[in-house]
Parts: structure tokens; C-alpha cells; sequence
């Protein structure tokens, strides 16, 4: 059966509006609260991000005057022959060699985790078997706007820290019926109405083609993470060009399903009407 690892941290680098009634519950906003004590909360969060990434995974990123660093994990020396084979090869062929079990989930999956980490400490400052589903195996990306059950989805708020899950979001138990691995989040901006990426909590996201440039949002994270390649296909959200706008800087296809195409019960917002 499929290996479905749960994600271990959110990465720092499509498809919903959402303006409308809420069908589903969400988490209950607090009247008051006191937020004094952000930035130690915010620090604890952004440490246990950092204890759960492999020690030999960590690289030592180029200088800050390296602008372009698209070509950085292939020359790093963390990635072999293989990793670079299996990051470089599209999804529709992934899934052909995940079928037939030449690659296995396991592997494919390692391999992405290790190309998206890769990525991370660039652009941010911080199983083989009966076929299951269409996407058996693929490794996929989610905007940290998707709920999963017994994980954190802060949304940029630091005030959602220590708020888990309950279930999964509807889009969510799809992929996973669909044979799908949901293996790292990206990092979106506080609130997510915004054109770039970056929250108190996890920074900021920056172009991997230039990092003085911003990758966009505010599913900037999925942009800057799959131009790295650290991932084949992700999922973020759109009502005014959220993935539009990461995918034209940079340089990826992006969709934006008409409304009510994917399903958004499970999927947390700043507004809920």
C-alpha cells in the first residue's frame, strides 16, 4: 500500500476562492487574547521546524550576493545521481515508474524531502505494491491553508500555534484515496491576501531565480518549492491570483479551477462568511 508520511515541517517556499459561506466548521476565533509574549511562541514553533530536519541534509547555502541559485541542489553535493534523475523527471512519468514499481513511494518521497530541504535553507530564512489510485506514491506539496489531522495549520498566525487538527480537510483525504504522499507545507503570508510570502512566524520567501525578489503570493512557498524542484505538483489556493501570480514569477504552469471545482470544506481562511 502507499506510504503516506506525515509532513515534517513547513516549508518555507492552487485552488480555491475564498469568499463564501462556509459549509464546514473552522476553528473558533478568540474575542481576546494576549499575544505580548509573539515572538517567543513563534521561536519555539520555527525550532521544532528545525529539529525535525536531518542533520546530513543541512547545506551551507551560497552567499547572500548568489541571487540565482536554481542550479544550487544539483551542485551541493547532498544529492546523487539518482536523487537528481527521479527530481528531474515529470509527473507523468513518476507515476508511470511508481506503477510499475521500478521507483517506490519510499524512495521518491525521501528523495523530494530531501530536494524541498535543500530548498528550504535557500529561499527562507529560517512503497512498492498493489497500485492505489492514480497518484500512487506521488510525493505533493500542500499550501499551509490544509488541514491534517494531529498537525498545526497557523496560516501565518501566531496565534494558531499549538491549535491541531482534528481531521483532515476533504481535499486532503482525496489525495491520500488517490494513492497520493502529502509529504512537506509551504509557507503562505499572514492572512493570505497578500502578493508576497511572509509571516512572523516563518519569515519570509524569496525568489529563487533572485533572492532579492519576492516569489509572489500568497502561495509564494509553492512557487519558490517547486521551481527548486523540491517538489513535483503542489496545491495552493487562488482568488486574486494567489497562484497565478507565484507560478508567473516563477516560471511554472499554474491552474485555477472555476469555483467549486475542488472541494474547500477543511481548509482554514481569515474570512469565513
Amino acid at each position: 500500500m502507499a506510504f503516506h508520511p506525515r509532513p515534517p515541517y513547513l516549508f518555507g517556499p492552487f485552488i480555491w476562492p475564498f469568499l463564501r459561506v462556509s459549509l464546514c466548521p473552522q476553528r473558533p476565533i478568540p474575542l481576546s487574547i494576549d499575544m505580548s509574549h509573539w515572538p517567543s511562541i513563534a521561536a519555539e514553533k520555527r525550532q521544532r521546524q528545525l529539529k525535525s530536519i536531518p542533520q546530513d541534509w543541512l547545506a551551507s547555502p551560497p552567499p547572500d550576493s548568489t541571487l540565482d541559485v536554481t542550479g544550487f541542489p544539483e551542485t551541493c553535493g547532498l544529492l546523487n545521481a539518482r536523487d537528481i534523475e527521479i527530481t528531474n523527471t515529470s509527473t507523468d512519468v513518476l507515476l508511470e515508474k511508481l506503477a510499475s514499481g521500478e521507483w517506490t513511494s519510499v524512495d521518491v518521497t525521501t528523495t523530494f524531502y530531501k530536494r524541498a530541504i535543500i530548498a528550504h535553507q535557500l529561499v527562507s530564512d529560517i512503497p512498492t505494491g498493489k497500485v492505489v489510485g492514480p497518484l500512487h506514491g506521488l510525493p505533493i506539496s500542500l499550501k499551509d491553508q490544509l488541514c491534517m489531522k494531529g498537525l498545526e495549520t497557523t496560516m501565518g498566525y501566531v496565534s494558531w500555534i499549538g491549535q491541531y487538527a482534528e481531521k483532515n480537510a476533504v481535499l486532503v483525504d482525496i489525495l491520500l484515496e488517490c494513492g497520493a504522499v502529502p509529504f512537506v507545507r509551504t509557507n503562505i503570508p499572514q492572512t493570505l491576501m497578500w502578493g508576497e510570502t511572509f509571516s512572523y512566524i516563518f519569515g519570509r520567501t524569496t525568489n529563487p531565480y533572485n533572492r532579492t525578489l519576492t516569489p509572489s503570493g500568497s502561495s509564494g512557498g509553492e512557487g519558490a518549492l517547486i521551481a527548486l524542484k523540491g517538489s513535483p505538483l503542489g496545491v495552493g489556493s487562488d482568488i486574486g491570483g494567489s497562484i497565478r501570480g507565484p507560478s508567473a514569477l516563477c516560471g511554472l504552469y499554474g491552474l485555477r479551477p472555476s469555483y467549486g471545482r475542488v472541494p474547500y470544506c477543511g481548509a482554514v481562511n481569515s474570512v469565513e462568511l
